[in-house]
């Protein structure tokens, strides 16, 4: 990685507590902890300080380098491509566990970088330090530290010494740009899409429901504008959420949502709309999240079918209509440009500013246009509208008898302000606030 930052990488064999450490100097539960092992899957960065030195820290999946195939070769890959960007490692060891042939063929490849190597001896809290200690210099590396990375004890002085060999960073953080969340029901393609929009690959795609169940985020720079994505685990029905694992899962995926700005819905071309797709949107919805919709694998329907496709969708996500829907194939790379193009206007949308005298004139021009209905003896009078937020746009309009608007009449009002102000990609609210009338319960019956 480019970065001024010293970058520490965390490696070490499944369950040996390389996410509680991260969790512990990031300051944060940004990786999923749980006594299973393989639970991380993917490169996870993090921001982490001690005093005034400022790194970088990758979080790995367990390291399996005699496996040659499946899932958790692709982790081990991972984990080689984090060593290579790192500029230092820190392998970490079950203190209690001891020894095995597995941390042996770590450190053997370990030996072959040329960056230093910390062996951080884990799970010691309540060992004898020296103890300890002794039986990991089989390994043949120096600088052995023993720890308790759920206790915090030895964390300081470990990380102390691998800061020690790099020099005080002042740079200050670089601004964030757009954040954008990828969520969907699993195994639609929503890691294949992560590494074509930037253009490695950074995050497993591997075709097994699941694969992904931590929330991935990625700092990247793209036709100059500077993103940060974040790649979720696939969420399904709650009913359908059976062990600990993937409970967390659908909970950084809603964290995800809370995080972004901008929230890309991804869905299958070949699968039918399921109640888990509306339950994503509306947990994006419930957020004021703008919407980027995504129907992946679109080579391989059929031209006669895509109409079809098409119609279902707009369809069944009516209530998207704000929204743009972009026709993709991720694994081919077709239509990512069209995709950054929908997340910039709907980022644009979400935090634009709109002046109240051009708001008060669309709302004179729409109610001239089309009054709104009489509720009882009283028409709603509308007498002028600001601003009252962004992320999502908040229009306020104030006058009298408000609380008798429909919702109807609320819709044609929204479309009205889309249209002037070309807000696309993001839920609009309108409030209304209705001014006391000392005269409205006295009024005389309105004839019409």
């Amino acid at each position: 990685m480019s970065s001024s930052k010293p970058t520490i990488a965390l490696v070490g064999r499944p369950n040996v507590g390389k996410s509680t450490l991260f969790n512990r100097l990031t300051k944060s539960r940004d990786a999923l902890v749980a006594d299973m092992p393989g639970l991380t899957r993917d490169r996870h960065y993090g921001s982490a300080n001690q005093g005034k030195r400022h790194y970088l820290l990758i979080d790995t999946g367990g390291f399996e380098p005699l496996i040659d195939s499946g899932i958790m070769y692709q982790m081990a890959r991972q984990t080689e491509q984090a060593m290579a960007e790192s500029d230092a490692v820190v392998f970490l060891v079950d203190g209690k566990g001891g020894i095995t042939p597995q941390d042996k063929v770590i450190a053997n490849k370990l030996r072959m970088l040329d960056k230093p190597v910390y062996i951080a001896i884990n799970k010691v809290e309540g060992v004898d330090k020296a103890i300890a200690i002794s039986d990991f210099y089989e390994l043949g590396l120096p600088n052995l530290y023993p720890i308790s990375s759920s206790h915090g004890e030895g964390v300081f002085d470990l990380i102390h010494q691998v800061l020690s060999n790099f020099p005080i960073s002042n740079e200050e953080n670089a601004e964030e740009g757009i954040t954008f969340a990828v969520v969907g029901r699993p195994n639609v393609g929503k890691s294949t899409l992560v590494n074509a929009m930037i253009g490695e690959d950074r995050v497993i795609a591997f075709d097994e429901s699941g694969t992904t169940r931590d929330s991935i985020n990625i700092s990247f720079e793209k036709y100059g504008q500077q993103y940060t994505i974040i790649d979720t685990a696939g969420i399904r029905r709650k009913g359908r959420v059976e062990d600990k694992i993937e409970k967390f899962s659908v909970l950084k995926a809603i964290q995800a949502i809370s995080d972004a700005n901008v929230v890309v819905l991804v869905l299958d071309a070949q699968l039918d709309i399921a109640e888990q797709d509306a339950t994503i949107v509306g947990y994006a919805l419930e957020a004021g999240k703008s919407i980027v919709v995504v129907i992946n694998k679109w080579d391989n329907l059929k031209e006669e079918q895509r109409e079809t496709v098409k119609a279902d969708m707009k369809r069944k996500l009516q209530f998207l209509d704000f929204a743009q829907f972009n026709y993709i194939s991720a694994l081919h790379k077709k239509g990512i440009g069209e995709v950054f193009k929908s997340i910039n206007q709907a980022y644009t949308s979400a935090f634009m500013k709109l002046p109240t005298p051009k708001l008060t004139r669309i709302l004179q021009e729409a109610i001239s246009r089309q009054p709104p209905v009489y509720k009882g003896q009283f028409r709603p009078k509308m007498r002028y509208a600001h601003q009252g937020g962004m992320n999502p746009p908040t229009i306020i309009i104030h006058g009298n008898s408000l609380e008798s608007v429909a919702k109807s009449y609320t819709k044609y009002l929204e479309r009205s302000f889309r249209k002037v102000f070309d807000l696309i990609g993001t839920p609009l609210r309108i409030d209304y606030k209705t001014s006391e009338n000392p005269f409205e319960g006295r009024a005389k019956k309105v004839e019409r």
